[in-house]
Parts: C-alpha cells; sequence; structure tokens
C-alpha cells in the first residue's frame, strides 16, 4: 500500500509533536533514544513497535526534509563513556507537515451559506 503524496502517518505527527516539545522544553536537538523514552510515555507508545520501527520513520522523514540531523561531537560522547548520538532538529518543512496533518485531523467547522429556512 502506498501512502498519498503529503501524507503523514500517525507515528511521524507522534515525532513532530514530541519535536515541538523538546523545543519548548529547551531541548532544540534530540537523539532517538531520548525521543522513544518520551514516546513510550505518551500516546505514541501504541505506534511505536520497536526501536526500528522509529529509526525507519526517522530516516524517512529527514529524505522528506522534515527533519535534519547530524552526528555529534565524538569527544563529547567519549567524555560521557558513550557512543556518539545522532540528533535531530524539526525544519520548518516539518512545522508545515505537522500544521497540515493537525488541519486534516479536525474537523471544519460548520459553514454559515446564508440561507435560513425560517
Amino acid at each position: 500500500m502506498r501512502r498519498k503524496p503529503g501524507a503523514v502517518l500517525p507515528l511521524e505527527v507522534a515525532i513532530l509533536s514530541t519535536a515541538i516539545d523538546f523545543v519548548a522544553s529547551g531541548t532544540g536537538r534530540f537523539h532517538g533514544f531520548l525521543l522513544a523514552k518520551h514516546l513510550r510515555g505518551a500516546e505514541g507508545a501504541k505506534l511505536l513497535t520497536a526501536h526500528g520501527t522509529l529509526y525507519k520513520a526517522l530516516s524517512r522523514m529527514e529524505k522528506a526534509g522534515w527533519l535534519v540531523s547530524e552526528w555529534e561531537d565524538p569527544e563529547a560522547a567519549a567524555d560521557e563513556g558513550r557512543p556518539r548520538r545522532r540528533l535531530y532538529e524539526m525544519t520548518a518543512a516539518g512545522h508545515a507537515a505537522l500544521a497540515r496533518a493537525t488541519e486534516q485531523a479536525s474537523p471544519a467547522p460548520p459553514r454559515d451559506v446564508g440561507w435560513n429556512p425560517v
């Protein structure tokens, strides 16, 4: 089954919404494990079946231009005694995709057609 052009999957909506939450809390860039922890505690838990699901979605979203990523400084990781992490950040296109998805998910308000049968 192919996805319609411009469609945003529920997991992608959860990722983009969480990215906005990270920015609001002062964490502009995030790594996959941090994202998975937040999704597990939120509505995204039902959508996240495995870390592979998450990383495939992140890759797809980066190809779509909704996220950008880069590897963190290897010295920072070595200082903390852990492997390097890939850090993601939401783009303007990601904001637009989330806005579109949110708009499509909410029902349209009733329109006043100017006709009154009374």
